[in-house]
């Protein structure tokens, strides 16, 4: 019963936006270059014109740790076409809220794409997120058009449907 649970709700809080106007993609909560790693502090107009997945993680969940390879992947697959990166470290223990502890796992994972640290949740909750990892694919305009929860890896079926709606956005 739980590997349904697992597999089905996903689908089923997808299915539940169908239709719906695509929210946008909240402005990140931090501008300090200290909650930034690997890049300056962000704003969502400096993403406009790119499609963009935002990757809601913290280093101690191992599904978000397994996902990386994957992400590692999709990053070098589309990077040539437009695909940005965006880390939103949202952190579950008091030690994965130091900065150091933060861009020490960066290297050791090779994560080269920007991380926001976002320690008191504001972003997890501007996203309404709720769940480890949590990947948002986010279109030219600003608008999340697909929110895919759990542990993802290259092939798998949740792989393939981030990869498609990335590739229909690219082509957009």
């Amino acid at each position: 019963m739980r590997w349904r649970l697992r597999v089905l709700l996903p689908l089923l809080l997808l299915a539940a936006n169908v239709g719906a106007e695509p929210a946008s993609l909240p402005e990140f909560t931090s501008a300090s270059a200290t909650d930034w790693i690997n890049s300056p502090p962000l704003r969502v107009a400096d993403l406009r014109g790119q499609v963009v997945l935002v990757d809601v993680w913290t280093f101690d969940c191992w599904n978000c740790y397994r996902s990386i390879p994957w992400l590692k992947q999709l990053a070098k697959k589309f990077a040539a076409a437009g695909l940005r990166l965006v880390g939103i470290h949202s952190p579950e223990f008091d030690h994965e809220r130091k900065r150091e502890n933060v861009v020490a796992k960066c290297e050791e994972f090779g994560i080269r794409h920007p991380v926001m640290m976002d320690n008191a949740h504001a972003y997890w909750q501007a996203l309404g997120n709720r769940y480890w990892p949590t990947f948002y694919v986010v279109d030219r305009q600003g608008r999340i058009r697909g929110t895919f929860i759990g542990e993802t890896h290259a092939g798998d079926a949740q792989a393939r449907r981030v990869e498609n709606l990335i590739q229909t956005l690219l082509g957009e």
